[in-house]
């Protein structure tokens, strides 16, 4: 993280036209790493996360006249970044169940062939248990468990009552739960 962002002083020179690069450098230097871990963990593989984040930030970059700063831009940034994985995930499904029966399994495998995923058995496990989730209940237990981003953040980023959000965590949880039983 870069101690000298002030999301203030960054709004202030996305307003003027002759900084609003500068500004938006700024934003992507900030929050690109944990953008890209967001959407790895949706997507799996590296090169397609490394895909989404770039349309995340061109996206961003081509609507920054719309953002009037009522969320924060992280919140704004993580809403393009998460439409831009279920977007893709559809996609994905979409053309794996023309040619597949299991469309986890074409991601397994794709995970599995990865080079830049140097987890073990375990984290494998981990990440198949995440992909039997429903793609919500997934978002939902990432941003949380690997975040660590309160619910009233994510209530703005999904336009959904803390309540709602607090559910889909425990389901995700339990899930994973019986799935991780069920493997070891």
């Amino acid at each position: 993280m870069n101690p000298s962002y002030n999301e203030r002083e960054v709004l202030a020179l996305l307003q003027d036209e002759s900084t609003q690069k500068r500004g938006f450098e700024m934003i992507v230097a900030r929050y690109s790493e944990q953008l890209y871990w967001q959407i790895r963990r949706m997507v799996l593989s590296h090169e397609d996360a490394d895909d989404l984040l770039q349309n995340t930030f061109i996206k961003a970059w081509m609507n920054i006249d719309y953002f009037r700063a009522e969320a924060k831009l992280s919140t704004w940034l993580y809403r393009i970044a998460l439409n831009e994985c279920l977007t893709f995930l559809n996609k994905q499904r979409a053309a794996a169940t023309v040619s597949l029966d299991d469309p986890e399994a074409d991601v397994i495998q794709k995970l599995e062939s990865d080079p830049y995923f140097s987890g073990d058995k375990a984290q494998m496990t981990l990440q198949k248990a995440l992909l039997s989730l429903p793609e919500k209940q997934r978002m939902v237990f990432n941003l949380k468990y690997y975040q660590e981003m309160k619910y009233e953040e994510m209530s703005d980023i999904f336009g959904t009552s803390v309540g709602a959000l607090k559910a889909s965590y425990h389901h995700a949880v339990k899930k994973i739960e019986k799935f991780l039983g069920e493997e070891y």
